[in-house]
């Protein structure tokens, strides 16, 4: 509530040089976080997000861009690794140690997107409500990491045939709100951003079954997303006048 009350202090208030809607190319760096839904969801649980973004915001307050996303998390359910477990339970390495194997959590979404900024009671004609959809490319797998490279059964070609990678055709749909400072110091895009992807395991064999894994899966995932912009349109020139 408070960072709420906080954007629209912003809004209405802000010192004005900029008094209509410009285009302004902009740079995006975005945090959030998620859950995955349908098929994903039986492999991942909750993830952290961090993107990249670059916008062009037209003078019309439509806007296009390409995003880049990356999600990441611990939370893998799916356990590729029973064949290379001990009786009692645990991955050795080469020594017969308990290894130190990190399994995480991989995705990757690169997107074009396009939308609109639909003007609030604001005054700031660049800033309000944005609503955008895309279309583009996301991939999964299980991330297996031997810290300390002391598992001999985990080589770079040992870990292709454990990991699941899957890739397909996706679609991406955010809303949220875009705030331009009118004196450019404070700009921000901040809501709900949702994926939807088409994907097939793109490896000939899963090596732990031995088996190929040929099913069309349909990957969701929705979360928040908090961005900071730094939009590069040019300082409105100030006029000076001499007696």
């Amino acid at each position: 509530m408070r960072f709420l009350i906080f954007v629209l202090l912003f809004s209405f208030y802000g010192k004005a040089q900029i008094d209509s809607a410009v285009t302004v190319p902009m740079l995006g760096v975005s945090l959030g976080g998620g859950l995955p839904f349908a098929d994903l969801a039986e492999r991942f649980g909750p993830n952290l997000k961090g993107g990249l973004a670059f916008m062009l915001k037209t003078k019309k307050n439509w806007i296009y861009g390409l995003d880049y996303s990356l999600m990441f998390g611990r939370n893998v359910k799916e356990d590729v690794t029973t064949q290379l477990k001990n009786a009692d339970g645990f991955v050795t390495d080469n020594e017969g140690y308990p290894a130190d194997l990190r399994i995480t959590e991989r995705v990757m979404a690169v997107h074009f997107t396009g939308g609109r900024i639909f003007k609030l009671a604001s005054a700031n004609p660049n800033s309000g409500l944005i609503i955008s959809l895309g279309a583009g490319v996301l991939q999964h797998k299980i991330n297996l990491y031997d810290q300390q490279k002391k598992i001999a059964a985990l080589k770079e070609e040992r870990k292709a045939g454990l990991d699941r990678l899957c890739v397909g055709f996706s679609m991406s749909q955010f809303i949220g709100y875009l705030f331009l400072s009118e004196n450019r110091y404070l700009n921000f895009y901040t809501g709900f951003e949702f994926y939807q992807a088409f994907t097939t395991n793109i490896r000939k064999v899963n090596y732990d079954t031995g088996l190929p894994d040929t099913r069309k899966r349909f990957d969701a995932l929705g979360g928040f997303k908090f961005g900071w912009i730094l939009p590069l349109y040019k300082k409105k020139p100030n006029d000076f006048y001499y007696n």
